[in-house]
């Protein structure tokens, strides 16, 4: 017999924070494709109110945020009564916290912690995308959704196959983990290149399709950095249990070694809706209509150790990973201080892991971290950055 609960529950309750971003898209897409699965609740996005209006046209959610009031005016001018307009930060939270069975949390930077942690409290599971939430408070974070019963779903293509990896064995059994990364556009560009490098020519990413900061963060590798330094908060190992690994074909997403010396690997092309669709719809395997991976036609996979000469961005993530405390906050916080002014020609592209060395020798880590610590951190480190930037001869 089917209850009223069970009408219900049939389809999954949905909020897509960072809706417009390309994780927002991608999960989108893989709503419209399952409309029986997924119900959209809520919407969020940054400043994109043409797409987010289109979104929400489309998806018709109990309610949508956006930062800017003006933009909010131009969608409530433009939406149906019944889909709530929220603003600023405020409006971002209100819609984490909306009754749902997953947030999928996709805004990018420093910014997606407070939803996240706000939706968490509010017993809200979590299929996560901002690997800031981790990075910058990754015990604090972890700690909420134990004492609250909350999954935390990765998103990410490297921990969703991490993820899948490690599914049906012990953590106990887990010796390290292989994280994968492409290597980025100047993997093989000479050092002396590399200072005349700006905006249009690290925005080229050779695999991926991204937002302009993670694309930064990709060719400095700092982005795996900060994935390391996540990876060590979701699998519960430490950073020394975590080995980059450059593949550049960006087929085999993560791998997982076990003590008895086997290595579990997971392969597939590079398409985000892979791991997204299998993190929304968890624990279920949905039928995407994909090309499939066809190892006759990619022939040759190809490992390589990372240069932390060439990029000390991942250096200095490792460095963080294991010192801990609100040093991972800082580090994160200096980079996105860092990214933005190169991504506004400010500052060189070699000046990137300069300015958040010297922000990191700068900062007094505080062990046992709460949240203001960890917020009062990232402050600093943005304005001792940004102080770093406008005071060298850059």
């Amino acid at each position: 017999m089917t209850t009223r609960r069970d009408e219900k529950q049939e389809a999954k309750r949905l909020v897509v924070l960072g809706s417009t971003g390309s994780i927002g898209t991608n999960t989108l897409d893989i709503v419209s494709r399952f409309p029986e699965k997924f119900r959209v609740v809520g919407l969020a996005a940054g400043n994109n109110w043409e797409l987010l209006l289109q979104q929400a046209l489309r998806f018709r959610p109990e309610a949508v945020s956006i930062l800017g009031e003006r933009e909010a005016a131009l969608l409530r001018d433009r939406l149906p009564s019944d889909v709530r307009v929220l603003s600023g930060r405020d409006g971002l939270i209100e819609t984490a916290v909306l009754e749902s069975d997953l947030v999928v949390s996709a805004v990018v930077g420093a910014a997606g912690l407070m939803p996240t942690l706000q939706a968490i409290r509010a017993g809200r599971n979590i299929a996560l995308a901002n690997k800031e939430t981790l990075v910058m408070a990754g015990a604090l974070v972890m700690t909420e959704a134990r004492k609250r019963g909350v999954v935390i779903l990765p998103v990410d293509s490297e921990h969703n196959a991490i993820f899948q990896c490690m599914m049906g064995h012990a953590r106990s059994e887990v010796c390290r983990i292989l994280l994968t990364a492409s290597g980025g556009p100047f993997r093989n560009t000479p050092a002396e290149d590399m200072r005349r490098l700006g905006p249009e020519q690290a925005l080229a990413h050779p695999t991926w399709n991204m937002g302009p900061k993670v694309t930064i963060d990709s060719s400095t590798l700092m982005n795996k950095g900060l994935e390391a330094i996540e990876a060590k908060w979701f699998f519960d190992l430490p950073m020394d249990a975590i080995d980059v690994h450059i593949h550049p074909q960006s087929i085999v997403h993560s791998m997982v070694e076990y003590c008895d010396g086997s290595v579990v690997a997971h392969l597939s092309l590079p398409d985000m809706r892979i791991p997204i669709a299998f993190a929304v719809a968890y624990p279920e395997r949905l039928p995407l209509d994909l090309p499939k991976l066809n190892l006759f036609d990619v022939g040759t996979l190809t490992f390589e150790k990372p240069d932390l000469e060439r990029f000390p961005c991942l250096r200095l993530a490792v460095e963080a990973g294991r010192a801990g405390g609100t040093l991972p906050a800082v580090l994160n916080a200096a980079n996105e201080t860092a990214v933005s002014l190169f991504l506004q020609s400010k500052i060189g592209y070699l000046d990137i892991p300069v300015i958040i060395q010297e922000t990191m020798e700068r900062h007094d880590s505080t062990e046992e971290t709460n949240l203001e610590d960890i917020l009062e951190a990232d402050r600093w480190a943005r304005d001792t950055a940004f102080g770093l930037a406008n005071v060298k001869e850059f």
